[in-house]
């Protein structure tokens, strides 16, 4: 006779009800327990060592489990393997660097829920509120990739500063054929600017008084950078045109690199504003201008542009 029924045990019970199936003579196990062997409709199996027992025998302790502890170790192991199992994170401006190319924009693109869409003009990817040309001003955007716009090269700014300079010379050059007796007043301007370059010149005062040239010097702003844009020296008129170019590019701290560099781009030279050409290192600076006149230091201009066009 099977015996009385108690209440259902726990959810984590280390057994399970047998369902019943068959005929009247099939109904039923016998407990496994040796001195019990009681038969029972409604036997109860252990997850551990999977004997069915009767009600009075169900748990690991009151039929002494030979694998006491197994269902609960598989259960453990079982937990801790999904546990282990991290779902991927949706993705944020942290973790994905695709974003709205947009400056003002920061929404993620090319993600599961968000479609990049690529513009083939500016050639960048952006939302689907900025995909058109108009909504992220793709007319003003250079595009990725593409050569920046070059500047003129160094030679191109000295040419350009040498043509202003001949320029210039031409103007003095008009101006000073006037005839004095047609212009007393430029005359006598010329004679105090004279006077006054003598006495505001800087120079080594080594240099004999009747051997100075007093002559106006200035770097020019289109080809390099000078501390000093301008002064006013004198220098021995033996000195030659390289000479007097170290000890102006000195004075005016401009960065002299002639004896370092091989390309006509780096070099310095000298141009004569009143003789409307550029001087040769060698030539003695006695020969080629005289006090007053003003010489301008270029750089880039090179060697086959000394002479007047």
């Amino acid at each position: 006779m099977a015996s009385s029924r108690t209440p259902e045990p726990p959810n984590e019970a280390t057994y399970t009800k047998m369902a019943t199936t068959g005929d009247v003579e099939a109904i039923g196990s016998h407990c496994q327990m040796p001195f019990c062997r009681q038969l029972d409709f409604l036997p109860f199996r252990c997850e551990s060592c999977k004997g069915n027992f009767c009600l009075d025998h169900r748990t690991e302790s009151s039929h002494t489990c030979p694998k006491a502890g197994e269902w609960a170790r598989r259960r453990t192991q079982q937990a801790t393997t999904s546990s282990a199992y991290t779902p991927p994170s949706r993705p944020n401006i942290l973790t994905h660097d695709q974003q709205c190319a947009s400056p003002t924009c920061k929404t993620l693109i090319n993600t599961p829920l968000v479609t990049g869409v690529h513009c083939d003009k500016c050639r960048r990817e952006y939302c689907l509120k900025h995909r058109f040309a108009y909504d992220h001003d793709c007319a003003n955007l250079t595009p990725l990739g593409a050569r920046a716009k070059q500047g003129p090269t160094q030679r191109e700014r000295g040419l350009a500063a040498l043509e202003k300079l001949r320029a210039w010379g031409a103007e003095k050059k008009k101006k000073a054929a006037i005839p004095a007796s047609a212009s007393r007043q430029a005359a006598a301007a010329r004679v105090q600017a004279t006077a006054n370059l003598k006495k505001s010149a800087k120079g080594d005062a080594k240099v004999p008084v009747e051997k100075r040239v007093y002559l106006y010097v200035e770097a020019s702003s289109d080809t390099l950078t000078a501390k000093l844009s301008k002064g006013a020296f004198f220098y021995n008129s033996e000195y030659t045109v390289g000479r007097v170019l170290d000890l102006a590019a000195r004075s005016l701290q401009v960065d002299n690199v002639n004896n370092m560099s091989e390309s006509e781009e780096d070099k310095l030279r000298v141009f004569h504003v009143e003789g409307g050409r550029l001087l040769e290192f060698g030539e003695k600076l006695g020969k080629v201008v005289q006090t007053g006149n003003t010489v301008v230091l270029l750089r880039g201009v090179g060697a086959g542009m000394a002479s007047a066009p």
